[in-house]
């Protein structure tokens, strides 16, 4: 049986933010290996959203973040099950990453369905046209729209965007670990971001 230090714990920690017999756990079962073992752990956390899933968050904070001296603001609702996870420091820490994350990245919306229909067909007309220009066949040019439109969700909603403090990791992993460690269905309802001089559409 591999034997783990307080040391790899530590490092498993710092880079999880798991909490400490779980880490000790991840680090056994996978015989010490730290790659591994934060796999480990990001799995159990969905796992343990997937049990969440049905139940209701009507708790959580309305948190901000103003960037470049009150240039960029974002204000973000975050929920989860009860008020007493939303009252911990902890929380309200994550949500305040999270609303980071939205002033560095900029996201059209949580989910695909966010974003207006409206806003999709442009998107999708403009891949067209440009597969059109670039003189690919018309058969395959819908084959394009759709591999340009799954990178384009992909960058675009907040759920599918690389953290901005890990890129290993999306948002909807981040959240996956946060319900892990708080035992709480945890979801981002919505959220504004305002930025000095942008145009209103």
């Amino acid at each position: 049986m591999t034997s783990v230090s307080a040391e790899m714990v530590k490092k498993l920690r710092d880079r999880s933010g798991a909490g400490i017999m779980d880490c000790k756990e991840a680090l056994t079962e996978c015989t010490g290996d730290l790659e591994k073992a934060a796999d480990y752990l990001r799995k159990k956390g969905l796992a343990t959203a997937r049990k969440r899933a049905g139940r209701v968050a009507g708790e959580g904070v309305i948190q901000s973040y103003i960037h470049m001296g009150g240039k960029i603001g974002v204000l973000v609702e975050v929920n989860c099950e009860t008020d007493f996870v939303a009252k911990t420091d902890e929380f309200k820490e994550f949500a305040r990453n999270i609303a980071m994350h939205i002033a560095a990245s900029n996201p059209l919306g949580v989910l695909p369905e966010d974003i207006p229909e409206a806003f999709i067909e442009k998107e999708k007309q403009l891949y067209r046209d440009q597969a059109l220009e670039a003189g690919k066949p018309e058969n395959m040019i819908e084959k394009i729209v759709e591999g340009k439109m799954n990178k384009f969700f992909k960058e675009s909603c907040l759920m599918n965007q690389l953290y901005v403090r890990d890129t290993n990791l999306t948002i909807s992993d981040v959240i996956n670990e946060m319900i892990a460690k708080t035992g709480e269905k945890i979801t981002i309802r919505r959220f504004a971001r305002f930025q000095i001089g942008e145009d209103l559409e």
